[in-house]
């Protein structure tokens, strides 16, 4: 039986009210709290109750508002900051104090400016191809070069173009978007992500961090121009094979091993 708990945080931030749909685990020392991508969910990062390498590690993901089965009173309002005010709300409600981050993407920028706030408490931080450079908006800049009025018309043609990717596992992470994602949420989401990666300074407030930091890419990523500047500054590189922008969908293996080692865990040996 997996020892998780599944429990709903009732919030107010911004005036906006907030339930959120947590899965975590007690235990001894810091948690890990994961934050998720745009289009995905919590339960990517289930799997580590059911790890032998993570046994007994305390963790935290959640559902961000307007995704999963978290609900927000005003989807209009969810952005970045929205988010990290969320999760300092989540980690003050469990009683938290230091912890390790991961985040994938939309939830590693969350992470990123969540850790540039809370410097001190956060003792690792594994960035999964998160936002650090306006070349990150891939996915997100769309809004802008594919402007609709009409919000679930945007999502719309934005769930065909991902399912069409060349981006591995793109075909697996579009056929539930719709499913994961509020169409209203999808604007202000994505409109805060590209304002912060050409505007934010983002690499410099990672680089900055006084944390231990990995950066996991997949390797069809390789051809991102800062790796060499992140390697240079003392930044752990991992990529992930045979793996695009979604790692836990492409090769969640390899992926796992690497957040293992990075955060104190032993994975088995080949």
């Amino acid at each position: 039986m997996v020892d998780t708990n599944n429990e709903k945080l009732e919030l107010r931030i911004r005036d906006i009210d907030l339930n959120i749909s947590t899965i975590y685990r007690t235990g001894t020392g810091a948690p890990i709290l994961f934050l998720h991508g745009f289009g995905s969910t919590k339960e990517d990062y289930a799997d580590m109750a059911r790890l032998a390498m993570f046994s007994g590690r305390p963790f935290i993901a959640y559902d961000a508002p307007g995704c999963g089965e978290s609900e927000c009173s005003d989807l209009s309002a969810v952005c970045i900051p929205l988010l990290v005010e969320t999760a300092r709300a989540v980690l003050e409600r469990m009683g938290v104090q230091n912890f390790h981050l991961v985040g994938h993407s939309m939830g590693g920028l969350t992470a990123l400016m969540l850790a540039d706030e809370e410097r001190e408490r956060v003792l690792s931080f594994v960035d999964i191809e998160g936002n650090v450079a306006p070349e990150d908006c891939f996915l997100s800049r769309q809004i802008f070069t594919h402007p609709a009025d009409d919000s679930r018309e945007f999502f719309a043609h934005f769930i065909e173009r991902t399912r069409q990717s060349q981006e591995l596992s793109s075909s697996l992470y579009a056929a539930s978007l719709k499913h994961k994602v509020r169409a209203e949420a999808v604007r202000g989401i994505f409109t805060s992500m590209v304002e912060l990666s050409d505007n934010g300074d983002l690499m410099s407030k990672y680089l900055g961090l006084p944390c231990r930091k990995m950066f996991m890419y997949g390797e069809q990523n390789s051809h991102l121009s800062y790796l060499k500047q992140l390697e240079g500054a003392g930044v752990t590189l991992a990529c992930i094979s045979r793996s695009g922008h979604f790692p836990m969908y492409s090769n969640a293996v390899d992926m796992w091993d690497h957040i293992a080692r990075f955060t104190g865990s032993t994975p088995p040996k080949d």
